[in-house]
């Protein structure tokens, strides 16, 4: 099942190199850690079954979207991927918060940054008729995930 995951998550223009530059970059001013590392940990991520359920619940939702066929007025509000609709970081929760609460404020913060993949996967959501309502944040869960794993193994 991981591979089918990692595999959706490729189709959707997200490979685990670009989930493991994030883990680095959010990690650097903790703890050292190679490319070698942060994919080892985002892999571990991908191997629990509930994040696998959400990853790929969240990619059928944004692809349903893209060849309208969810009903109004949902449709709209997700290809809009409009403020107050909260169910893609909810759907998403349910990664950070494997490793504990700190996946949380990881969430937030790099929800709020969108930086690296997380960026350009927003932008061209609202830049094309891709819709990435929930990819953005599924990403964010699993580098929050992976960090607050890392977090925990190395705590002194």
């Amino acid at each position: 099942m991981k591979e089918i995951v990692i595999k959706k998550l490729e189709d959707r223009g997200v490979t685990i190199d670009d989930i493991a530059d994030l883990v680095i970059e959010l990690q650097k001013d903790y703890i050292k850690i190679s490319m070698e590392q942060a994919k080892n940990n985002i892999e571990s991520v991908l191997s629990k079954r509930e994040v696998q359920h959400a990853i790929l619940t969240g990619i059928q939702i944004d692809e349903l979207a893209e060849k309208n066929l969810l009903e109004e007025p949902l449709l709209s509000i997700v290809k809009r991927d409009e403020p107050l609709y909260g169910v893609d970081e909810i759907l998403t929760l349910g990664i950070t918060n494997i490793y504990g609460t700190i996946g949380l404020t990881n969430f937030g913060y790099l929800d709020k940054l969108k930086l690296g993949i997380v960026g350009e996967v927003d932008r061209i959501g609202k830049e094309t008729d891709r819709v990435n309502t929930f990819l953005d944040d599924l990403i964010c869960g699993i580098v929050a995930a992976a960090c607050s794993k890392i977090a925990h193994g190395n705590y002194a």
